[in-house]
């Protein structure tokens, strides 16, 4: 069984997207849709930079969307198979969610697109720049990472962000508390422990104001029942009925990205190959850490799509 999945935030650099835009026109009407429905030229952005502009959150998400959507439509022209007839599932690291329910017709790309970079935008505007931060904790389960956040807290907010895979934990929250809890996970036996560079402390409470716009948002779109299913951030096993879909996206917001326990819940159901479609491939080297067992592979140029085809 096979599983089609899709990267969030940080993967992303500039000319991602590029060669396939060029050499595949189904892969350039993507941009050229995304343009369309958000009203700017990101394409430009992507392809040429600069690269604070490609990294700010309401740039950066539908960006990402656009390359996985590019490579998806690639894949169909070339294949002649929809997505969602090739694999049994799919699963998105955070924003990666929106990319995986348009490639399986739950959400339209323009749709997800200007959901994006609302979602984007609504989170930076939720904490004032410097209230706010994220860590990753290298070495450290998710079990002591609990107890971590808990004994960093006081009367501040800190919570468990990413559990990306062994070892790999993300934290999110007021600055001085997450300051707390990588001094605190050191002591109990962290390897590393480092300060992200990011705009927002993302997936934890302090994001109920960008949840709340998320709300109004996804009522005003439509969201259709996935080709195949959704395995979500939020509870980390299947999902096809398109209102619960709409809830987990508004819940997604504050809710940690159960990423290892949906790789698990994948694995547990039999799928044994896991293809990244999109920019970069740090969901590949997450997914053998947590596995072994799985065959991974990236997806993201006209050259990866034909060696991926060759494999079907």
């Amino acid at each position: 069984m096979r599983a089609f999945v899709f990267p969030g935030q940080g993967s992303q650099r500039v000319g991602m997207g590029q060669e396939l835009s060029l050499a595949i026109p189904a892969a350039r009407e993507v941009f050229e849709e995304v343009d369309e429905a958000l009203k700017q030229n990101l394409t430009r952005i992507i392809f040429n930079g600069p690269e604070d502009e490609l990294t700010l959150t309401e740039n950066a998400q539908p960006a990402l969307l656009a390359v996985s959507m590019a490579v998806v439509r690639a894949v169909e022209a070339e294949s002649g198979v929809a997505i969602g007839e090739l694999g049994d599932y799919v699963a998105g690291h955070s924003l990666g969610e929106y990319s995986a329910l348009a490639s399986v017709g739950a959400l339209g790309v323009s749709d997800a697109a200007r959901l994006l970079q609302l979602r984007g935008a609504s989170m930076q505007r939720a904490v004032a720049v410097g209230e706010g931060a994220m860590a990753a904790l290298i070495g450290v389960n998710i079990d002591i990472v609990e107890k971590i956040v808990k004994d960093s807290a006081g009367k501040d907010i800190c919570n468990i962000a990413n559990d990306n895979g062994p070892g790999q934990v993300v934290i999110s929250g007021h600055s001085e508390a997450v300051e707390r809890a990588i001094k605190l996970s050191i002591e109990r036996g962290a390897r590393r422990a480092i300060l992200l560079p990011v705009s927002a402390p993302f997936h934890c409470s302090l994001m109920s104001p960008a949840a709340e716009e998320m709300i109004e948002a996804l009522e005003s779109v439509i969201v259709s029942t996935p080709a195949i299913p959704l395995v979500s951030n939020v509870h980390a096993k299947d999902e096809s009925e398109p209102s619960v879909i709409r809830t987990n996206l508004i819940e997604q917001v504050t809710s940690m990205v159960r990423w290892r326990e949906s790789v698990l819940f994948m694995r547990k159901k039999g799928v044994y190959n896991l293809i990244e479609i999109g920019s970069g491939n740090t969901l590949s080297g997450i997914n053998r850490r947590i596995d072994s067992e799985l065959t991974v592979m990236s997806v993201s140029t006209p050259e990866m799509i034909e060696e991926f085809l060759k494999k079907l």
